[in-house]
């Protein structure tokens, strides 16, 4: 059974009945048919579908959003953000997919000879519940406009966000099977990717999550995509327009609840200008409306889940028990929902949760380093690598940093680390492998095929 649980109430929302091993069987099959009808679609039909999808979810934005905000805490206007951005991405895959799908000439010893880029099968995405729409969304339309199918085992806690995406596809006119929700707990997974009917893996989710879908999939020889957790280092240098750093820093601290791989989560700033950009971040984390996410006034909701809430007020104590010192916040509220307020932690050293762990909530690591060259250094004593943003008014150091020195997949200069369609988006280290998004993305579940012809 699979049971959305309020978590502003506590209440239980709905409840789902698990596929079974029939309706498995019968989902995969169908998987595979439209697999193989819609990769013989022209790209031009592709694309109509993809805008099809698009529409369709901005005539559901409303109802999207408070589908999020009931079964997972995200406030209502970031619910409407997230349903336009997964509109955005379906448009620009519709627009830009035929492109980076082009044959590419390279000159050889034949008369003629080319790469070209031909999808691989049918899916697999194992979904998280923080983004429960746009993280589908980031992975379905390159793999659907690269011809694929598509096979989704969405987090246990958002069933109703599932199958409101399948519903999306099938209204814009996919064929039955070429988008498919499984109603599967975890357990379910490894099964799914030994199946030979599955051509390729891609997982949003925790790094020991990352590692076990790895293991399956390398098993089953079968190519995976691994977006996992983030410990994003936040620099501020004593150069740094400090109201900016702390307007855009507790903004990427907030959105979401904190619970975003890239958001900021060590705040590594030089010791000449810490104490006045933690006067205005204290400032900005203050000014989070936390409340039912429903309301129109709040911008800060709940905890997705009542032991996520919990997992994190434990890292916050044993980080307090560890050395660093609560500056706001901390404390968890009574009553029936997974709330927890902003919050601050100073005099965070490394070793202690604060540091080397995911904070995955509205809890900012506050990091002195003793000059630039020490907190490039801290930034990168972390085991993750998903995304860095440094704030300077120098920008040729501040690219040079991006660049060369930050060990993160998605760096950032005078801004906060965030996804866009256009530019790949993945991380290194213990936050995966692989690339979403951009032309990159698109070319990550085809197979890139020499063509010699002599």
């Amino acid at each position: 059974m699979l049971r959305a649980v309020s978590p502003t109430t506590g209440q239980v929302l709905t409840e789902h009945q698990a596929h079974d091993g029939a309706a498995i069987e019968e989902r995969l099959a169908a998987a595979r048919a439209a697999f193989s009808s819609h990769q013989r679609r022209p790209l031009p039909a592709r694309a109509e579908l993809l805008r099809s999808v698009a529409e369709e979810l901005r005539l559901r934005r409303d109802e999207l959003a408070t589908l999020m905000a009931r079964e997972m805490g995200k406030p209502l206007g970031e619910g409407r953000a997230e349903v336009e951005k997964c509109a955005w991405v379906s448009e620009y895959y519709a627009e830009h997919g035929a492109r980076a799908l082009a044959p590419e000439d390279v000159p050889s010893d034949a008369r003629e000879s080319y790469v070209s880029f031909q999808p691989l099968g049918v899916v697999l995405a194992v979904m998280p519940w923080n983004f429960p729409l746009w993280q589908v969304f980031r992975f379905a339309a390159p793999a659907l406009m690269a011809g694929n199918a598509a096979l989704l085992k969405h987090a246990s806690n958002v069933p109703g966000c599932a199958l409101a995406i399948e519903d999306i596809f099938r209204r814009a006119g996919a064929a039955p099977g070429l988008f498919t929700t499984l109603l599967v707990g975890s357990d379910r997974v490894g099964g799914l990717i030994a199946d030979p009917r599955v051509a390729a893996v891609t997982l949003t989710g925790s790094t020991p999550a990352g590692r076990a879908v790895a293991a399956a999939a390398g098993r089953a020889l079968k190519k995976t995509v691994l977006e996992l957790g983030g410990s994003d280092p936040f620099v501020v240098l004593g150069d740094a327009d400090l109201d900016a750093a702390a307007t855009v820093g507790a903004r990427s601290r907030l959105l979401n609840g904190g619970q975003s791989c890239i958001a900021a989560k060590r705040f590594i700033v030089v010791e000449g200008v810490r104490d006045a950009f933690l006067e205005r971040l204290t400032v900005a984390m203050k000014s989070a409306v936390m409340g039912d996410p429903e309301h129109a006034d709040t911008t800060l909701g709940p905890q997705a889940r009542h032991d996520l809430r919990d997992e994190l007020a434990d890292q916050v104590e044993r980080s307090v028990a560890a050395g660093a010192r609560l500056h706001l916040g901390g404390e968890t509220p009574p009553g029936p929902g997974a709330f927890y307020p902003a919050t601050i932690l100073t005099d965070v050293e490394e070793g202690t949760p604060a540091f080397d762990e995911e904070l995955f909530g509205p809890v900012a690591a506050v990091i002195t380093a003793r000059d630039e060259a020490d907190a490039i250094r801290l930034a990168n004593a972390t085991s993750f690598g998903l995304g860095a943003a440094v704030f300077t008014s120098n920008l040729d150091r501040g690219r040079e940093i991006a660049e060369v020195e930050f060990e993160a997949g998605a760096c950032f200069v005078n801004e906060m680390v965030k996804s866009d369609p256009r530019l790949p988006f993945g991380g290194i280290k213990e936050s995966g492998y692989g690339r979403e998004l951009g032309a990159f993305g698109i070319r990550e579940f085809v197979n890139i095929k020499t063509v010699y012809v002599a």
